[in-house]
Parts: structure tokens; sequence; C-alpha cells
């Protein structure tokens, strides 16, 4: 499998990132990073890109599955535009570039309770994404809509709370199927998936990562 990764300084991309390097199934391993993390390999190349200017890099986009995990805050971005940028138009150009270049398979990570229709803005920017994608015509496409995840050393004080508060009503037996997930663990379901045979458009609940 050669292997192509936005989003690779994230929770789930840091973790993503080290278990493709790990697996002897995986040939190779590109990412397209905003600035070059703290790691060598030699299964792995780093471009780093202006996102804004994909007539720079977009001949690099080649290989036989997307993992697109990048997003942001609105916090850390600054505003809702800034983080529509990041979290939809980025994820969104990629991934019909990549198409476009011959890569077959996308696996995206969105978010639960994602949808066009949702009044809530980042639910609503999640399912937009979800929805489009499916129109870029990948013979495999997979989405995971994740319950909360558990980010190793969060600095992110309502997330951890968040977080906390539905560990609490799970050891109660309550929303059950929202138990928070590892970011390690949401990226070897990832792999998993890309790895398998089947075919078309699939979108994964908690449930079923």
């Amino acid at each position: 499998m050669k292997a192509v990764l936005i989003g690779a300084t994230g929770a789930t991309g840091r973790d993503l990132l080290q278990l493709l390097l790990s697996d002897n199934e995986v040939e190779s391993v590109a990412i397209f990073v905003r600035r070059v993390p703290d790691i060598e390999h030699e299964k792995l190349t780093v471009h780093t890109i202006d996102f804004e200017k994909p007539e720079e890099w977009s001949h690099l986009v080649k290989g036989d599955v997307l993992f697109s995990c990048l997003g942001t805050t609105r916090k850390d971005a600054g505003s809702k535009e800034a983080q529509w940028k990041v979290d939809y138009d980025y994820q969104y150009h990629f991934a019909k570039i990549a198409r476009e270049n011959g890569v077959k398979s996308l696996l995206l990570v969105s978010s639960t309770n994602a949808s066009p229709k949702s009044p809530f803005f980042y639910a609503r920017m999640k399912g937009e994404l979800d929805e489009e994608v499916q129109k870029l015509g990948f013979p495999k496409l997979t989405i995971f809509r994740p319950p909360a995840l558990v980010r190793k050393g969060s600095d992110r004080t309502m997330e951890r709370a968040g977080v906390a508060m539905i560990q609490f009503f799970n050891k109660l037996g309550l929303f059950k199927s929202m138990r928070p997930m590892s970011t390690n663990y949401l990226a070897d379901s990832m792999i998993l998936h890309a790895k398998s045979a089947k075919k078309g458009t699939a979108i994964l609940e908690p449930g079923e990562m």
C-alpha cells in the first residue's frame, strides 16, 4: 500500500503515521504538512506545502489510498470562516486532486452527528464535507464518525471536561454508544478498513469502528 496522509501533525494523524510506518504492508507514506514534523523514516516522504497553492504540489499527490485527518478548532483558527477553510476547503480540494490523480481510496475522519442539515456549525460543516466527497467518485470511500476522542496530552480544557463527563455517565451505564475513543484506536481502525477489499461507500458510526 502506498499511503498519502494529510493532518499528520494532529492527534489522530500522529498516531496514524506511526502505525503506517510500522506496518509491513505499507510500502510508503507521503505526508503533506504546513510544518515539518520531528520524525524521519525510510518509508516517509514529507512535503511541506501551502494548501492555498495547489499548483505547486498537486502533481505530488499520488498513491493507493488517502487518509484525511486534517482539522482545527475555532479557537485555534480564529473564526468560523478560518476553521471552515481548514476542515472543509483544504480537505475537499485535496481529495479532489487525489481522485483526479488516480488515488482510488479515501478514508476521511468526520464527526459524530455530522449532517448538512445540523443547526450546529461544526456538525453541519462535517456533514457537508461528507456529502460532497461522495460525489468525487472514489471506488472506495470510508467516512469515520467517531465519538469524543481521547488525545494524548490534550491541552483543550473543554475537550477534557467533555470526555470526563461522558466517561462518568458510561460508568453509570448511560450513553454507551458515545463512549470516548482513543485516537490510536481510531487510527488502527482506519488502517484495518484501508486494507479491506470491500469497495463502495461506508459511513461508520462509533459502534462500527
